[in-house]
């Protein structure tokens, strides 16, 4: 899932300079093909759904949480509302993450929908306008994990994302560091079959502030291919600041447009060294679940890497896998602290994101970016 000077400092290693650049890293030229490429000495911190282990995800207050725990890039997801408007949500669904089901007046809104070749039941954006939207307060997604998030129910609006950009706009003047977003298009074959299509409207929307039309770098990323190439055609080479990310999910899974599209390719085949050229036509970076570049044994170790980074690098692609969790719950067994599936375990989210950075990565999500931040300071290559 990139990124110009993050960190103010004056002069960046050459690794870190690449990933900013989002040009990619030659491998080091002495090895013999069987290491992994040096990781970036000064990895990107992007805030997952923004500091989402510590605040209900997607509001700006979640954001502004991570980057005062130190991100370099927020991450809104995407999604459309009736009235055409985009906002931060993580699904179009979302009696998960809003207290929409104890509201009287929206209880007809209840319907069930087939999103993604999925049968969901629930209430979605797209019935909903903006000022509806705006009646509704945000709620922890995963409560049985961070109950310590509760607290915060009711109390965050929906954002949309002409908010988040004036944030980040915010946040960087007061930080002194320029703040950069990464908004993924969610379900983009979805919302244009039914009329409400999300690349031009996104275009519009970082277009209409100077601070994301030439400022901060945008990255845009989509587990679908159609509609990053449909953006890189639009956009050409006119928005140099604007840099797109072919997402991936597990190698054995398929993006929805291919499945459409009759196209029997898997992520695996992209994840190919045929594959990364091919996205690196269009794209300039991969976004991968974490396992596929280390798997796990069934006792939880680490598996040897896998060639995905080294692929990415040979394409000129950059890395950011997903996702860095902090809790038990997440964690390979090696590496969880004494506890419920709820307990926190720093240390052992920080040996993990070193793990991946050996392997060679750009950068990485990750829902507490504190945790991000020490294991990046503290990881010696």
């Amino acid at each position: 899932m990139l990124r110009t000077s993050l960190r103010l400092s004056a002069v960046l290693p050459f690794a870190a300079a690449c990933a900013l650049a989002l040009t990619g890293c030659p491998d080091d030229g002495g090895d013999d093909g069987g290491n992994p490429p040096p990781a970036a000495t000064k990895a990107l911190v992007v805030g997952h759904r923004g500091a989402s282990a510590l605040r209900p995800e997607h509001t700006l207050e979640a954001y502004r949480k991570a980057v005062e725990d130190g991100a370099d890039i927020i991450e809104p997801d995407l999604v459309s509302t009736k009235d055409g408007v985009l906002v931060a949500r993580h699904e179009n669904e979302i009696s998960g993450t809003t207290n929409v089901s104890t509201v009287a007046r929206f209880a007809d809104r209840k319907t069930t929908k087939t999103i993604d070749g999925v049968e969901l039941t629930g209430w979605f954006t797209e019935d909903f306008t903006l000022d509806e939207l705006k009646e509704l307060r945000a709620r922890e997604r995963i409560p049985q994990f961070r109950p310590a998030n509760t607290q915060y129910d009711d109390k965050f609006e929906v954002p949309t994302l002409a908010e988040v950009i004036a944030l980040a706009k915010k946040l960087s003047a007061e930080t002194g560091r320029t703040i950069h977003l990464y908004p993924e298009t969610k379900h983009p074959t979805y919302f244009q079959s039914i009329g409400l299509a999300m690349e031009d409207r996104l275009i519009a929307e970082l277009k209409k502030d100077a601070f994301t039309a030439s400022t901060a770098t945008v990255y845009i990323q989509s587990f679908e291919v159609a509609n990053l190439k449909e953006l890189r055609a639009k956009l050409g080479t006119s928005q140099p600041n604007w840099k797109l990310v072919q997402l991936m999910e597990e190698g054995n899974r398929q993006p929805y447009d291919f499945v459409k599209a009759g196209d029997p390719r898997t992520y695996s085949d992209l994840m190919t060294e045929a594959g990364m050229k091919e996205i690196a036509t269009y794209a300039n970076g991969v976004g991968p679940y974490k396992l596929s570049i280390i798997n796990v044994d069934s006792a939880g170790n680490f598996q040897e890497p896998s060639t995905l980074v080294r692929n990415a690098h040979a394409a000129n692609l950059v890395v950011f896998p997903y996702t860095f969790r902090p809790e038990n719950n997440f964690l390979p067994a090696p590496l969880k602290a004494e506890g419920a599936a709820s307990t926190r375990s720093e240390e052992g989210a920080i040996k993990e994101i070193h793990a991946y950075l050996k392997a060679g990565i750009d950068g990485f999500f990750t829902d507490d970016p504190a945790v991000g931040r020490k294991a990046v300071e503290s990881y010696k290559p």
